[in-house]
């Protein structure tokens, strides 16, 4: 998505030449290429661990330190593994957005009209929002070691990240629409006249 913000605002003109159907393709490709391949990693470094304790994840999901949690051998090796996993998972995709939001600043900040920079700005605005929301979580729930895991913690983080911000992503985009804000903007208005009544 970064990418086609950057498309969108840097090369206008260009955009359908730069975002085709084969690169969209690409794109999906390689994203379910790397998130098999990382799952896969993690899948058969969590095989290999000997479970002798309760066999219940007191989780949402069977996510990966309520599952370690629940080994009784060393479980390190396999730690390391999947920090260096979401470390490069993380960062990689933190690198792109941020190189490519640096171009789209800019290529803003040489936009002469303030209605034009608004835009801009706006284009950007909604996936940005998102982008930070989802990494600071996944940030706060996987880039840390099992000692400081927290069940109350970790599963506010991963119902953040799992259910709100999915959930929130339309909002986020959809105000970007000019009747959705004046709609919005109208409930505020009533609750407002409901209060002071």
């Amino acid at each position: 998505m970064a990418y086609d913000r950057y498309v969108a605002i840097c090369n206008p003109l260009h955009y359908q030449v730069f975002m085709s159907r084969r690169l969209c393709y690409t794109f999906i490709t390689a994203s379910y290429m790397i998130g098999f391949t990382q799952s896969l990693a993690i899948v058969l470094c969590i095989s290999s661990l000997h479970f002798c304790k309760l066999h219940v994840v007191y989780h949402f999901f069977c996510d990966t330190t309520p599952v370690l949690a629940l080994s009784c051998t060393d479980t390190r090796g396999t730690e390391i593994m999947i920090i260096i996993i979401a470390f490069i998972d993380i960062m990689g995709s933190l690198i792109t957005i941020t190189v490519s939001y640096v171009s789209i600043l800019s290529n803003i900040l040489k936009i002469n009209s303030t209605s034009g920079k608004r835009k801009a700005f706006s284009t950007c605005a909604s996936h940005l929002l998102g982008v930070t929301i989802f990494y600071s979580t996944m940030t706060f729930t996987y880039l840390k070691p099992k000692d400081s895991y927290s069940l109350g913690r970790d599963q506010v983080a991963s119902v953040f990240y799992t259910m709100v911000i999915p959930m929130l992503n339309p909002l986020i985009y959809s105000l970007r629409n000019k009747e959705v804000k004046n709609a919005l903007i109208r409930v505020m208005q009533k609750r407002e006249g409901f209060r002071q009544f």
